[in-house]
């Protein structure tokens, strides 16, 4: 039984790397204010390095510090091993605050959730980890965005999932470029359980898919995990349904201007119009 619905933004910084004229912890956040809009309810923590500092409102933030390998080379692989941590110190809860189910989502630092989640949770009711997918033949899932039922079911399932997941990262794609080795690792245990899933994959539908007792749910990146197009000319339209925006690589810049913006309209449908011009050609309001 569902006492009370908390949505958990999860977030791997690597604050140690530099984008730009910014250190990592700026698209931290932006992230986090943004999702102050959008959720305001949510609980967030943030898994990070123990050398890292933030300057985010800490008093409304939980900073989980997991020891570990953040090195550039190994960041990727690092991110999945503190999942699992964490998953595993939520099993370790006692049994009755464990009744009280809380979801979790994780999500890289340079995700903005505009929309409120929680629909996900009641829409989907059986499934126990969500991954968002795309049509592209090498790299279908994108790991910037991992849902997780919050009950001892999913939290138990979700981490059996990574724990493969890592294990193949670990013997089949540590020399992968070091941003490609989760995806291909994901890629492969979907496909070595759930091969039909990568026919659907073209398609802009969700769908399910069950791994060896473990209710997996695929939702499309054009709605869960939307990145901006690159480049003049290169813009054709965003789904008027998105509800998180991911800005990888030279669109960070764009996630800071979005929310400066934001700070001048308080109104995130013009916000999102900012985000539609691709950064490049900006639209009188």
């Amino acid at each position: 039984m569902i006492n009370h619905l908390v949505q958990s933004l999860l977030v791997t910084p690597h604050t140690q790397r530099q984008n730009g004229p910014w250190p990592s912890s700026t698209f931290l956040l932006s992230s986090y204010r943004i999702l102050q809009v959008s959720m305001p309810r949510s609980n967030v923590i943030i898994l990070t390095d123990p050398a890292s500092e933030f300057s985010v409102e800490k008093n409304s933030v939980t900073i989980l510090a997991i020891h570990g390998d953040y090195s550039r080379e190994n960041l990727m692989l690092q991110r999945i091993r503190s999942y699992i941590i964490f998953l595993e110190q939520k099993l370790e809860e006692h049994p009755e605050r464990l009744k009280c189910v809380n979801h979790y989502i994780f999500t890289d630092s340079d995700i903005a959730v505009v929309d409120n989640l929680a629909h996900i949770f009641q829409e989907y009711p059986n499934f126990h980890l969500a991954l968002t997918f795309r049509n592209n033949k090498d790299q279908p899932l994108n790991s910037g965005f991992i849902a997780i039922r919050g009950t001892t079911e999913g939290i138990l399932r979700a981490k059996t999932f990574l724990q493969e997941v890592l294990e193949v990262y670990s013997t089949k794609y540590m020399k992968a470029s070091r941003m490609l080795g989760d995806q291909l690792s994901l890629a492969w245990v979907v496909k070595s359980h759930l091969s039909f899933a990568f026919k659907k994959f073209s398609r802009h539908e969700a769908f399910s898919g069950d791994m060896n007792g473990t209710s997996v749910l695929f939702l499309p990146c054009a709605i869960y995990n939307w990145t901006p197009p690159e480049g003049a000319g290169q813009f054709h339209g965003m789904p008027l349904d998105v509800k998180v925006v991911h800005f990888k690589g030279s669109r960070k810049r764009l996630m800071l201007e979005s929310w400066n913006f934001f700070n001048s309209t308080s109104n995130l449908s013009d916000m999102l119009c900012l985000i539609l011009a691709s950064g490049r050609t900006k639209y009188d309001f």
